[in-house]
C-alpha cells in the first residue's frame, strides 16, 4: 500500500473556539467516517494528527490537561496506524510524521481533517513540495467564518472554495471521498 490518509485536527478542542459552528459538522461527519470506513476496507493506514499548543492547563482546549486532544465527537472509531501531535500548521513539522511515510514507502496522502484553510492546506502544499502526491479531500474537512482584515464576514463556503482554487492543479488533485479512496485502490 502507497496510500495512507492524514486525519488533520480531527479534535474535541474546536469546539471550544469561539468560531465553532454546527452547521457544517453533519455533512462533515458523514463523509469524514465514509473515508475512514473505506480505508479500513481498503486496508488504507490512518494516520492521526492532533494539534496541541499554548499553555499546558485545563483551561486550554489545545492542552493535552483540557482532555480535548481526542477525536471530535461523532467520528466513528477507528484504529490509528500511527499518531502524531503538532505544535505547527504543517503536520510534517517537528513530528516525526515525513520519517514514518517513508519508512512505509508512502508516496500518496489523502488529506482530510479541520481548518480546511490552515492546517489541512499547509501541510498540502509542504507535502506536495516535498514530493508527495495529494489527494485533497476537501468534503472531508471543515472549517469556519472569518472576518476579513476589512471586518467582512467570509463565510465557510468561500474559504474552502478559495482553498480548492488555488490548490487544485498546483498542489493537489482535488477529490471527493470516493475519488480518494478510488484512486488509493
Amino acid at each position: 500500500m502507497n496510500t495512507a490518509l492524514l486525519l488533520i485536527d480531527v479534535q474535541q478542542s474546536f469546539h471550544a473556539r469561539p468560531t465553532w459552528s454546527d452547521a457544517d459538522v453533519p455533512a462533515f461527519l458523514a463523509r469524514t467516517n465514509a473515508l475512514l470506513a473505506g480505508c479500513a476496507a481498503g486496508g488504507i493506514p490512518v494516520l492521526s494528527i492532533f494539534h496541541t499548543e499554548g499553555p499546558r492547563e485545563a483551561s486550554n482546549p489545545f492542552a493535552p490537561e483540557s482532555g480535548l486532544i481526542r477525536p471530535l465527537d461523532g467520528v466513528a472509531p477507528y484504529e490509528a496506524a500511527a499518531s502524531f501531535e503538532k505544535h505547527r500548521h504543517s503536520a510534517l513539522v517537528g513530528t516525526g510524521l515525513a520519517v514514518w511515510l517513508h519508512r512505509n514507502g508512502i508516496r500518496r496522502l489523502m488529506i482530510a481533517g479541520i481548518r480546511t484553510e490552515q492546517c489541512c492546506e499547509t501541510t498540502a502544499r509542504h507535502a506536495s513540495d516535498e514530493g508527495w502526491a495529494i489527494d485533497f479531500v476537501s468534503e472531508a474537512m471543515l472549517t469556519f467564518d472569518m472576518s476579513t482584515p476589512a471586518g467582512d464576514r467570509l463565510g465557510a463556503a468561500a474559504i474552502r472554495e478559495r482553498t480548492e482554487t488555488v490548490l487544485s492543479g498546483r498542489f493537489v488533485t482535488l477529490t471527493s471521498v470516493a475519488q480518494a479512496l478510488e484512486r488509493a485502490a
